[in-house]
């Protein structure tokens, strides 16, 4: 069985955070429906909210918000 690169993983999932963020009264917020491992350690260094909560979205810091255009544009973004 393979083994995946957590770094890589959480990379992924942040740029995935950034490509749905959504606005609830001021609150940038994504849908969780990824990988709570990797949302896990997101919130451990401050990037998004508890992802263990009952709501079926997370807050996303301003850091995580800029974090996460960077991984977005990194792993998703066509290149010209």
């Amino acid at each position: 069985m393979s083994r995946y690169n957590p770094k890589i993983i959480e990379e992924v999932v942040l740029g995935l955070l950034y490509l749905n963020v959504f606005d609830d009264y001021g609150a940038t917020r994504a849908w969780k429906s990824l990988n709570l491992e990797a949302l896990k350690r997101l919130h451990q260094k401050g990037l998004i909210s508890d992802p263990f909560t009952r709501a079926k979205s997370v807050k996303i810091t301003m850091e995580g918000l800029d974090r996460g255009y960077e991984m977005a544009r990194k792993h998703f973004a066509e290149s010209r």
